[in-house]
């Protein structure tokens, strides 16, 4: 007996037997079970609703650019920025000397214009009475009505340069054309504006403030959800914690492209009663585009979560949708990190297929689901065999985190 317990094959049986109890006693004592390794979160039933985001800049509905149509010395100023104006209201004046000095040279050109056509006049008449006593020849008369004609047609010339001054003697003196209030004046007095080639802006009058228009650009992935009439929810910097409510008015079929990237300017309409809503401001806008009631969700980490090791490991079925995103862009000619890793960041389509993992029989279990609508925080299951009452994994707790440091490797074992 002691041979046997001295023979080399003995003494080797001894020792997997012992290494293999501390290895079981060693698990026992430091073995965590997954409701204690892992984070879990009901399914849930419920309402979502999907929206597309973007930034815009608020407007007036109505801004007026006021102009000049003559030159001239700004001379005096009636309006200043904030300034409420009813249409017909003086602004500004121009120094109107030299128009002034225009209009009286052409009464002047006037005044001798009609005094030779009343000697044309009357020289038409001496040659007619002439010519009936045979005294002057025909041709000497016709002359006569040609010199008539000729000076009515000076004082009508004479008299239109007359209305022409008259008018931009009037234009020296610049108006209201609407009722608004003043939100840039570009002039001040002394400062000369010359109107020869075009009309330099004086001053920008918004109709009204209390309607106002945002100018979103929406890229064209989202474009198509975006309907006329679609409610609106946007929030400024100025308020923060205040939404603001408008309605989709106008989808303008013009495309604006800036490095590669398309988009489209959504025109929303939005009431401003209170005013606190400034011409220029930045609004962040969301607009939804899908509502689902009713349905089963399950939050986005449940999806985003793979296991640092299991028995199903494999590559593709433990990707999230974002990461066959990425393999679809570089199967198509796309990069990672270039136009498929800006679809990160937005919900995934309809219809696509990904994994979920359950507690079942104290172990977790992959579950394949079919996704819906997302709402970037829970999203819609279609279809799967994922049920309401089901515990999904959302992530690991504070205690594996020395798995995640190995690299997602089991750890090393004692013996």
């Amino acid at each position: 007996m002691k041979r046997m317990l001295r023979s080399p094959l003995a003494i080797t049986l001894f020792a997997v037997i012992f290494s293999t109890a501390g290895y079981i006693a060693y698990s026992q004592m430091t073995g965590d079970s997954p409701e204690q390794q892992y984070r879990f979160q009901p399914v849930q039933v419920g309402d979502i609703t999907q929206t597309v985001s973007a930034n815009g800049t608020i407007n007036p509905v109505t801004l007026v650019s006021v102009g000049t149509q003559v030159s001239g010395t700004v001379k005096k100023l009636y309006v200043d920025f904030n300034s409420k104006v009813e249409k017909g209201q003086i602004l500004l004046e121009l120094d109107d000397a030299l128009l002034s000095a225009q209009q009286k040279q052409s009464l002047a050109n006037v005044q001798n214009a009609e005094a030779s056509l009343e000697l044309a006049t009357a020289n038409e008449t001496r040659m007619h009475s002439l010519y009936a006593q045979e005294y002057v020849s025909r041709q000497e008369l016709d002359g006569a009505v040609q010199a008539k004609k000729s000076a009515e047609a000076q004082l009508k010339l004479a008299q239109a340069t007359v209305e022409r001054d008259r008018v931009n003697l009037a234009h020296s003196v610049i108006r209201s054309p609407v009722s608004g209030v003043v939100v840039d004046r570009s002039v001040d007095v002394g400062q000369t504006v010359a109107a020869s080639l075009q009309t330099p802006t004086l001053f920008k009058i918004a109709q009204d403030l209390s309607r106002m228009q945002i100018d979103a650009n929406f890229a064209e992935a989202d474009i198509g959800n975006i309907r006329v009439g679609q409610t609106v929810r946007f929030t400024v910097d100025a308020f923060p914690n205040r939404n603001f409510n408008g309605v989709v008015k106008l989808i303008r079929l013009n495309p604006v492209t800036q490095q590669n990237v398309v988009t489209y300017d959504v025109v929303i309409s939005v009431d401003n009663p209170e005013q606190i809503l400034f011409p220029g401001m930045t609004a962040y806008v969301n607009i939804a585009v899908a509502e689902r009631k009713g349905v089963l969700l399950v939050p986005n980490a449940a999806l985003r979560f793979k296991p640092p090791y299991s028995d199903a490991h494999s590559p593709v079925a433990n990707q999230s949708p974002v990461a066959n995103q990425n393999k679809d862009a570089q199967k198509h000619g796309g990069h990672p990190g270039g136009a498929a890793n800006m679809d990160a960041a937005k919900p995934v389509h309809e219809g696509y297929s990904a994994k979920v993992y359950v507690l079942e029989k104290n172990e977790i279990k992959p579950i394949g689901v079919s996704l819906g609508i997302t709402d970037n925080r829970n999203t819609e299951i279609i279809s799967g065999e994922l049920k309401g009452d089901d515990q999904v994994v959302i992530g690991e707790t504070q205690a594996t985190g020395k798995a995640k440091d190995t690299g997602g490797r089991p750890p090393m074992r004692m013996f």
